[in-house]
C-alpha cells in the first residue's frame, strides 16, 4: 500500500488520527481529534500530479464577472487590515505569498502599497512580473531571504490547504514580519455547517477540481497554528453556508438551500460556522 502523504497532525499535536467517515476518491478523510484539522489520505505522487494545473501563464486569474467581484473583496480585505496596523505608513510594504499571476499584486499596487509576490509556477510568475511596479520573486518564500522585520502585510490566499508543513512556512513568514505586522490567511473552514451537511461533495475537498487541496483547517487549529508559530491571533471571521449543491439536489431543495443560506448567514459569521475563512494573524 502506498503511503498516505499524512501519517500525523502537521500541528503537532500527539494524539492518532482518526477516520472521518468522508469518501474521497483518494480515500477518506482523516482528522486530529486534538485541534479538528481535517487531512488528506492522498500520496505524494497524486499530490504532485495534481499540483501542476497551477503552473500555467493564466495561474489564478478569476474571469469573466468573478474580476470585479475579487478586486472589491481584495480590496476591502487590504483596507481593513492596513487600518490595523501599528501606525498607518506613508508605504506599506506588502508580500503576497503564493502570488500566482497576481490578481491580488495588482489589487495591492492599486492600494498603494509597496508590492511584492511569491510564486514557485514558473508560468504563472513569469505573468505577475509583467504588472508595472511588483517585484516578484520566482521560487519558495525561504529561498527568496527576504531580511528581518521587512514586510508590513503579508497574504496567503488559498495557500496553506496546500502545504504539508504548514508551520514552517508560517514561521518563515513571522521572521520577515514587522513587529506589528499582519499576516492575513484565506482558507476553507473544514469545521463549518457547510462540511457537516455535504461531506464528501463539498467541493473545496476534490483534489482533482482544486489541484493540491490536501489540509484543511478550523478556526481551533488556525489558533494552534498560530501559537507555534509564535503569531496572535488578531481575528478569525467566516461566512458563507452550503446545505446542498445544485448538481446533487431537487429544485425544490435548491431553492429551500437558498433560503436557509441567508437565513444562516448571521449565525455563521457569529459562530465561526461559515465555510469561507479570513484569518488574521499578528507578529507581537
Amino acid at each position: 500500500m502506498t503511503q498516505a502523504l499524512f501519517e500525523h497532525c502537521p500541528l503537532g499535536c500527539s494524539s492518532p488520527l482518526i477516520s472521518t467517515g468522508i469518501e474521497l476518491p483518494e480515500g477518506k478523510l482523516r482528522q486530529c481529534p486534538d485541534c479538528g484539522q481535517m487531512l488528506s489520505a492522498c500520496t505524494q505522487a497524486w499530490y504532485d500530479e495534481s499540483m501542476q494545473e497551477f503552473d500555467v501563464p493564466e495561474g489564478t486569474l478569476p474571469q469573466g464577472g468573478s474580476q470585479k467581484r475579487h478586486e472589491q473583496r481584495i480590496t476591502q480585505i487590504l483596507q481593513n487590515a492596513r487600518s490595523r496596523l501599528p501606525k498607518q505608513a506613508d508605504s506599506v510594504m506588502f508580500l503576497d505569498v503564493g502570488c500566482s499571476s497576481g490578481s491580488v499584486l495588482q489589487v495591492a499596487k492599486q492600494c498603494g502599497f509597496n508590492t511584492h509576490g511569491v510564486e514557485p509556477a514558473p508560468k504563472a510568475a513569469e505573468t505577475a512580473r509583467q504588472i508595472e511596479g511588483a517585484k516578484v520573486f520566482k521560487g519558495f518564500l525561504h529561498e527568496a531571504a527576504y531580511p528581518d522585520n521587512h514586510f508590513d502585510i503579508i497574504t496567503l490566499f488559498e495557500v496553506i490547504e496546500h502545504l504539508t508543513d504548514p508551520i514552517a512556512l508560517i514561521k518563515e513568514i513571522g521572521r520577515i514580519l514587522k513587529p506589528g505586522g499582519l499576516l492575513l490567511i484565506g482558507t476553507g473552514n473544514a469545521g463549518s455547517w457547510t462540511v457537516k451537511a455535504l461531506g464528501n461533495k463539498w467541493e473545496y475537498f476534490d483534489i482533482k477540481r482544486h489541484g493540491g487541496h490536501i489540509s484543511f483547517f478550523t478556526p481551533k487549529s488556525m489558533a494552534l497554528l498560530a501559537e507555534k508559530s509564535g503569531l496572535s491571533v488578531a481575528a478569525i471571521n467566516t461566512k458563507r453556508t452550503n446545505l446542498g449543491e445544485k448538481k446533487d439536489v431537487s429544485w425544490i431543495f435548491y431553492q429551500f438551500n437558498r433560503v436557509m443560506r441567508e437565513l444562516l448567514a448571521l449565525p455563521a459569521r457569529w459562530l465561526n460556522r461559515g465555510h469561507d475563512m479570513l484569518v488574521v494573524l499578528r507578529k507581537p
